[in-house]
């Protein structure tokens, strides 16, 4: 892509392989966030820290008028990133930079939406109000937990979907996977994302429901013994899991082993966030899945990277593209997520 003369790019520490690839892409410097190190000299893109442990922020390009897109997904460590970004965005402001946009391709907080019980934060609300606050313009985003977090910003959201990404990748790097392919939900709550993916490959869809046994219920199972159901039809099947956040593992691990025990013949998954917390890895290395789906919209280690059960989708050309279109006032509707 040719230059944009008022497009400035700036990374978040968290987010720096994938916003110089960005940059790249659309033929843009990255901006600096930092003042150069003064014993080599050598130009930093992410911010720094003070002796004590702040986080230290100085943008070294003029960004007086321009429309600066900040990459950063609040990716653990959570607190230092979302800080971290929050301070680049008050940098920005303080500077004059006329549109400040966060791209936050991990938006971390997004699990608390709403109360589910007493004396509970809606911390996703919280960290939009704080984006806020710190006067972010428009705000960018891959796969919310929960869509209905758009809902907590008064700037523009763009809720970017991932399912025609993965529906293209599948198509050109694994097209075996879709002869009687069945997509598949590990939850009740991620059903509208699969069935997203399932109109896509035009395949039907399954949801695998998790209940916790109660005292006198009537199946006279232990209280608290956990049992699954897969409600659709599996047999014989090869199944795509489709999920959000790939955190430990576990519920990936164990919505497989029920698809199997109701008949599937093979289980995949795809998930558009691999966090890959703890021992992730080995339970997953232990599970019938035979393959594992993720973008890089956290930075994967390279352990994970380069492991054989993980495949990694790119979303650099799909972020690259949205925010040209909206550097360019062009329309995005077909990146949004709208709901099922």
């Amino acid at each position: 892509m040719s230059p944009q003369t008022n497009l400035r790019i700036l990374a978040g520490s968290a987010s720096l392989a994938l916003a110089q690839a960005i940059a790249l892409e659309l033929g843009v410097e990255l901006c600096e966030a930092d003042l150069p190190d003064p014993q080599t000299g050598e130009r930093r893109y992410t911010p720094g820290r003070f002796p004590d442990g702040e986080i230290r922020v100085q943008i070294q390009q003029s960004v007086r008028g321009k429309d600066v897109f900040i990459i950063q997904s609040t990716s653990p460590p959570v607190n230092d990133h979302l800080m971290e970004l929050l301070l680049l965005v008050d940098a920005l402001k303080r500077a004059s930079a006329r549109m400040v946009c966060a791209v936050i391709p991990y938006f971390g907080y997004a699990r608390q939406d709403r109360k589910k019980t007493g004396r509970v934060p809606i911390s996703a609300r919280l960290v939009a109000n704080l984006l806020e606050t710190a006067g972010v313009d428009r705000v960018v985003t891959l796969e919310l937990h929960a869509g209905q977090i758009q809902g907590f910003f008064n700037v523009p959201v763009d809720h970017l979907r991932i399912d025609p990404l993965l529906h293209r990748h599948i198509l050109t790097h694994h097209p075996d996977w879709v002869e009687d392919l069945v997509v598949a939900s590990p939850d009740l709550g991620g059903v509208w994302r699969a069935r997203r993916l399932g109109k896509l490959f035009d395949r039907p869809l399954a949801v695998v429901v998790t209940y916790r046994s109660e005292r006198g219920e009537k199946a006279r199972l232990p209280a608290g013994e956990i049992r699954q159901q897969v409600i659709g039809d599996v047999r014989g099947k090869r199944v795509l899991l489709v999920d959000d956040i790939l955190a430990t593992g576990g519920t990936l691990v164990e919505a497989a082993q029920a698809l199997l025990d109701a008949g599937a013949r093979e289980v995949y998954a795809a998930c558009a966030h691999g966090l890959f917390v703890g021992e992730a890895l080995t339970t997953l290395e232990r599970s019938p899945l035979r393959k594992v789906l993720v973008t890089d919209s956290i930075a994967l280690r390279d352990e994970v990277r380069r492991h054989p059960l993980v495949e990694v989708v790119s979303i650099v050309r799909f972020l690259a593209d949205a925010i040209r279109r909206i550097y360019q006032h062009e329309s995005i509707t077909e990146f949004l997520a709208y709901g099922p």
